[in-house]
């Protein structure tokens, strides 16, 4: 009798235990499960960029066409030939050497440094500037327009020029403003129908010439006034 009811108490109880032995293996699998998952979930994000680094790892373009890669581009040095010998030109050149009185007269004429060449003509210039118009004068107390074109060219062009503005007027062969070189002469028609002022071409529509209210002076043919006047140039 004992042993039956031995029997009959023991089995429910080992069943019981089975059961919590299967229950405790269910939730010892359900948890290895969990850490796998974790291990899964947590590889993979390991493995996947942040959206940071996604982004500092794109390909940057430069606005001079340079396309490169975050702490991979290695800017190359350009050799250049930086030697003074090489980049001078000739125009600078002529401007290191040139002298005062081509800064003047060039400023005047307004044209480069390196075109005021004629050192000749512009001593003689110099050496004339300011002196006071007297008709029928020929020296430097008084000279009339031209006196001072047939001593200028005489002198610095060796012409042996004689004569009025009308009778030189007549000596030139016609040419057009454009045309006209330094040494030129250009004449006008003022209050007159007859040419009655003469004087001496020299650059960027630039003559000079000695008139009544200035003396020995350079003036502009685009100027109203001489335009308005001018009867045209000529070469001898």
């Amino acid at each position: 009798m004992t042993c039956i009811l031995a029997k009959i108490f023991t089995r429910p109880t080992m069943i019981r235990v089975k059961g919590h032995l299967v229950k405790l293996s269910i939730c010892a699998l359900s948890l290895s499960s969990c850490a796998s998952l974790k291990k899964t979930t947590a590889s993979k994000k390991a493995t996947t960029p942040t959206t940071t680094e996604s982004a500092a790892n794109r390909r940057v373009e430069f606005l001079d066409g340079i396309s490169t890669k975050r702490n991979t581009y290695t800017p190359k040095t350009e050799k250049k030939d930086v030697s003074i010998s090489k980049n001078i030109t000739r125009s600078s050149a002529n401007l290191e050497m040139a002298q005062g009185w081509q800064f003047k007269y060039a400023q005047l004429l307004d044209v480069a440094v390196e075109q005021v060449l004629n050192q000749r003509l512009y001593s003689f210039i110099e050496d004339w500037w300011g002196t006071p118009y007297r008709l029928g004068g020929k020296t430097k107390s008084g000279i009339d327009c031209s006196g001072f074109v047939n001593t200028l060219m005489n002198t610095v062009f060796a012409m042996g020029l004689s004569g009025n503005s009308a009778d030189l007027f007549t000596q030139v062969k016609r040419m057009g403003v454009k045309d006209l070189h330094e040494g030129d002469l250009v004449f006008f028609r003022i209050h007159h129908r007859r040419i009655s002022h003469v004087g001496i071409y020299l650059e960027n529509d630039k003559f000079v010439h000695a008139s009544t209210s200035n003396g020995v002076i350079i003036s502009d043919l685009k100027e109203p006034y001489w335009k308005k006047y001018y009867a045209g140039g000529g070469r001898l």
